[in-house]
């Protein structure tokens, strides 16, 4: 359900003290559209790819959290994994009690198929351009996922991304999701530089929120106009597509001598 009766507060601008040298991307949901899968849902499963699509993302994040709070990550999970089990999760909830031939029988296949689309999403129109606009201004880019790493270096070659990104960092390296801040830190250690001096960019509110309070700058991408999280943080700026990135940095390239 979409809504536009609330606006999150925007920080100041005086509060930004340090100017961005680079920018991080979250993977899911901002450079790639985790429901670009609903249509093919909707083609396997007739009435239900919407709220499957829905769901199996839902369950997904959920999964990277029970993981990672529980026994201190003992439980941890490779995001691949836990995606295919949120996959099946969906599916048993949303389709298996109304289908024909019974739950059992739609497991391979079509699971199969939902999960190589997922290996293959769609990047939203703008992205490619934006990744080329930044470094052209000599901006340091990169993403920070909760992906595993040939996961993430499948979606970037299938949306055309490479050599456009310096760092493709995976949360896989310290068995942790975001928003634990030893996901969040692979940021700094990986550029050289303080959280205070990356933005952060992500269409996930809870990601969005869980960077800034770890210290970055944050551009939340708000493309379904939706309420911030009612936490008393809010991202220091908010977009509307990933376009608004570049309204952090000069039109010129950058010198840091």
């Amino acid at each position: 359900m979409k809504t536009k009766n609330h606006t999150p507060r925007q920080k100041p601008e005086a509060s930004v003290v340090d100017a961005p040298r680079a920018v991080l991307f979250d993977a899911y949901g901002t450079l790639f559209d985790v429901y670009s899968v609903g249509e093919l849902a909707e083609q396997l499963f007739p009435g239900h790819g919407q709220a499957l699509s829905v769901l199996w993302r839902d369950k997904q994040i959920e999964y990277t959290r029970l993981v990672t709070t529980c026994n201190n990550g003992a439980r941890y999970q490779p995001f691949w994994e836990l995606t295919r089990a949120a996959l099946i999760y969906a599916i048993k909830r949303i389709v298996g009690p109304t289908h024909p031939a019974g739950i059992n029988a739609i497991f391979d296949t079509e699971i199969d198929r939902l999960l190589n689309q997922y290996r293959h999403l769609s990047a939203f129109p703008e992205n490619r351009q934006v990744l080329i606009d930044l470094k052209a201004r000599g901006i340091v880019t990169g993403v920070l996922s909760n992906a595993e790493p040939t996961m993430l270096d499948m979606a970037v070659r299938s949306a055309g991304f490479e050599g456009l990104l310096d760092h493709v960092l995976s949360v896989d390296t310290v068995r942790k999701y975001k928003t634990h801040p030893d996901a969040y830190a692979l940021g700094e250690q990986a550029t050289g530089l303080p959280a205070s001096q990356i933005v952060f960019v992500s269409s996930n509110t809870w990601d969005s929120l869980g960077a800034t309070w770890y210290g970055y700058q944050t551009l939340w991408v708000n493309r379904y106009h939706l309420p911030f999280e009612e936490l008393g943080t809010y991202p220091t700026r908010t977009g509307s597509n990933l376009r608004d990135v570049l309204n952090f940095f000069p039109t010129t390239p950058l010198s840091f001598n």
